[in-house]
């Protein structure tokens, strides 16, 4: 990182037995009591890391006045999801709590900004978590865990060879960690997707058995009035979280009339940008144009 002009700090945030649960914090300039984000990591729960930003876009949010604490926590199986959820809740709870003495925020000024699964981690803060963020972006997340999206074998990833049991459950072990390379764990996942198995496996729960226990895990289900302000970024060609999710939860938030936005990038898949083009990519640039300006609405921009 020494060649950018920012500084970065790596704290723990939580200590669960012998593993640390950690947190960078990148911050830009000398500016004091900044807003802050959150940034938390897709990988379907199971596999990513803290690290896992697209191209430019802390650049993005540091050069836009921000200080960016990007997290890790537990991941599944081997954590099951009613903790993963706590660690995503203590990580905010933390940055509330001692952000302002350890690298300089506003705290009642946050952001939580997620990318699929960390998009679906951060639609759940907009109720679960304390204190509520200001606003939320979440990147093609999803606010329903056991829609037939999700609980029944996928169309898209059963066309791929089939991933042997064994092998699926090979890549996986017993002790909890927090931020993994996909790599092998990807296997697992894909193993899921083709068989159904999902949510199960994450959240150590049956959901064609026990649907109601999902509600309490499932956005969609539980947006009020009091739900914050999100905007919802979605490419209408995703064939791994279907476009449908946060249309659905558009729906849900205009019902209740909370403040929202549905940016829908035409003709794009999961993961939305051309990675080969960087931050070349002409929907790149606008999309993120449209984040900064949601995120100086509600969380506000230091004055310089």
């Amino acid at each position: 990182m020494s060649s950018h002009p920012w500084n970065k700090q790596t704290y723990t945030y939580k200590n669960i037995g012998n593993l640390s649960i950690q947190a960078d914090v990148f911050q830009a300039g000398s500016l004091k009591k900044q807003p802050v984000i959150i940034w938390i990591h897709g990988g379907a729960l199971i596999f990513g890391d803290r690290a896992s930003f697209t191209p430019g876009e802390l650049a993005i949010y540091l050069n836009a006045g921000y200080t960016v604490v990007s997290i890790d926590y537990r991941l599944a199986p081997e954590t099951k999801l009613p903790e993963i959820i706590k660690d995503v809740k203590d990580a905010i709870q933390w940055v509330y709590e001692k952000g302002a003495d350890l690298f300089a925020i506003a705290p009642d000024q946050m952001a939580v900004i997620g990318h699929s699964a960390g998009g679906y981690l951060a639609l759940m803060t907009g109720f679960c978590a304390n204190p509520l963020p200001k606003a939320i972006v979440s990147f093609y997340g999803y606010g329903d865990i056991i829609g037939p999206w999700y609980s029944q074998p996928d169309p898209f990833y059963c066309q791929l060879e089939a991933v042997p049991k064994d092998e699926a459950y090979g890549v996986i072990g017993q002790i909890p960690l927090a931020g993994s390379a996909a790599d092998k764990r990807f296997r697992f996942y894909l193993y899921c997707r083709q068989h159904g198995l999902w949510p199960q496996e994450v959240a150590g729960q049956d959901p064609h058995q026990n649907p109601a226990w999902f509600s309490q895990y499932c956005p969609v289900q539980n947006v009020t009035a009091g739900y914050v302000p999100s905007l919802l970024i979605h490419g209408d060609q995703d064939t791994d979280v279907p476009y449908e999710q946060s249309v659905d939860m558009a729906g849900a938030l205009e019902k209740h009339h909370v403040n929202h936005q549905l940016l829908t990038v035409n003709g794009r898949g999961h993961g939305l940008f051309n990675h080969a083009e960087g931050d070349q990519d002409p929907v790149y640039s606008d999309v993120f144009s449209q984040v900064t300006t949601f995120l100086r609405r509600y969380c506000v921009k230091p004055k310089d």
